[in-house]
């Protein structure tokens, strides 16, 4: 936990070989907090909001309760809230100071600014107006759940929210159902087991996902899986609590060849029982349970021929 000594500003924000004590660039900086754990703040993060001329925050007590816990201190007056609701009437005033040559820093509830959160027109109109803006890159809930759920990273889509109504996450699933790429959406508790139905129902229940809750808080949860027993298992219990992210793995037909297949079942059939094998391959893999069991099976089968031949 940092403390510091005074309330001199504490940064430069133009690189990590800034050293504290130096003023913070004019400019707008969007800066990432953290998304549970708040140690995952990074030290330059740090230094921008102790010496940032102005804070714009989606929710000012949660940003004062980060200051608090790393020792940050600072005018409340300099704290100001930006938010899908004032944004409008705030910007002029933070594009003002930023024509003045102030230093704002953006920042939202958790994780990193414009990441289904208030922000981006900011950032579009201080471009456009040809100011600088600057990233403070950190936590990131969309990236921390694709770095746990198992599933292809090469290429991939956030897509954010779904549609809360029924009809309209349908066609929204039907639109994102051939896209060649593992699939992010966040979701809220309420809505979770309803839209991996439809997930189940539109993008293909073998498909791989996991189902990734409260990530970097004390009660992280992630389960992975086919949709369909994910959207199973939701449906028939309790509502969940917390942060939800929903990583859906890219459609089958462009997993992987014959070849990829074999040489990962025979990796893991090396090691486990025809059904560990072909479900670990499966999800790995993002093919269909029911065919890599098959394929398991017969692999297994030949090997038993071979073996008897040498008996």
């Amino acid at each position: 936990m940092r403390k510091d000594a005074d309330d001199e500003p504490v940064a430069d924000a133009g690189g990590p070989e800034a050293l504290p004590g130096a003023r913070v660039p004019p400019g707008l900086h969007l800066v990432a907090t953290p998304i549970g754990a708040a140690r995952d703040v990074t030290l330059r993060a740090l230094d921008i909001l102790a010496g940032a001329d102005i804070l714009a925050a989606e929710d000012t007590r949660r940003t004062r309760k980060l200051l608090d816990i790393h020792g940050v201190r600072r005018d409340p007056r300099t704290i100001l809230p930006y938010h899908d609701h004032n944004g409008a009437a705030m910007r002029p005033r933070l594009l003002a100071a930023l024509a003045e040559g102030k230093s704002v820093a953006l920042v939202s509830d958790a994780g990193t600014p414009l990441v289904a959160d208030p922000g981006w027109r900011l950032a579009r109109e201080a471009i456009d107006a040809g100011l600088p803006v600057m990233a403070a890159p950190g936590a990131s809930a969309l990236l921390a759940a694709l770095s746990v759920a198992g599933l292809p990273t090469d290429r991939f889509l956030f897509a954010g929210f779904p549609p809360p109504r029924a009809a309209a996450r349908s066609r929204a699933m039907a639109e994102l159902a051939a896209v060649p790429a593992t699939l992010v959406f966040y979701e809220s508790p309420r809505r979770l087991a309803a839209s991996l139905a439809d997930m189940a129902a539109t993008l293909g229940a073998e498909r791989p996902a996991a189902v990734c809750r409260e990530l970097t808080k004390r009660f992280e949860e992630v389960r992975r899986g086919a949709l369909g027993d994910l959207s199973e298992a939701y449906a028939a219990e309790p509502e969940p609590k917390g942060e939800i992210v929903v990583v859906v793995g890219p459609p089958a037909a462009i997993q992987a060849t014959g070849d990829d297949l074999d040489a990962a079942l025979a990796e893991a059939l090396a090691a486990g029982s025809v059904k560990d094998a072909a479900a670990a391959v499966a999800s790995r893999l993002g093919l269909p349970r029911r065919d890599v069991y098959a394929r398991a099976l017969a692999l297994a089968n030949a090997d038993g021929d071979a073996d008897g031949d040498h008996g």
